[in-house]
């Protein structure tokens, strides 16, 4: 196969991913407008926010992550009136920085709860209310996590999770 098919491959490869995402979300759309349309949501609603962040993993894959009230995470409750923060992940070889963008939100109502590979944030007692669960990109520690709250921005910090190395010493004789 001549290198310039195989590259025209690659490239048209890359491009059906988003292809699909921007697929899925404009389908979603459609749904939100007819609804809208049909009189099924109202002004009385909470506003409908809808968007997405685009990013590149080190591995050079794209990753296209939405956030928003408009469509509706399957962990939630039918109904509940809850957004999903917008969200930023940056990994280095030390750790994962995680920024999520909360306006309105007072310290006290954040919970967050950190796991091996992922990160469930809940604001609680609020008026505005936030609900997040997010897949890390690598292991990390969870005991290591620490958080800062300012201005609307929650940034958590979790160290990598070295693997373990497997083997043993061999004596040379």
């Amino acid at each position: 196969m001549p290198r310039e098919s195989k590259r025209n491959e690659e490239w048209d490869g890359l491009f059906e991913v988003f292809d699909r995402e921007f697929e899925d979300m404009r389908e979603h759309m459609d749904r939100i407008l007819e609804r809208m349309l049909s009189g099924e949501l109202t002004e009385a609603d909470d506003p409908l926010i809808y968007g997405f962040s685009m990013r590149l993993r080190p591995d050079g894959q794209p990753v296209i992550q939405e956030f928003g009230s408009a469509k509706q995470p399957r962990y939630l409750e039918e109904g509940a009136p809850s957004r999903e923060p917008l969200t930023d992940i940056m990994e280095s070889d030390e750790d994962v920085r995680v920024i999520m963008e909360l306006p309105g939100v007072e310290k006290k109502d954040l919970k967050v709860q950190a796991n091996e590979r992922s990160l469930d944030l809940e604001v609680v007692g609020q008026e505005k209310r936030f609900r997040k669960h997010l897949e890390l990109p690598c292991d990390v520690l969870p005991d290591s996590a620490k958080a800062n709250y300012k201005n609307g921005v929650l940034e958590i910090v979790l160290k990598r999770h070295a693997p373990k190395r497997k083997g043993r010493e061999v004596r040379v004789e």
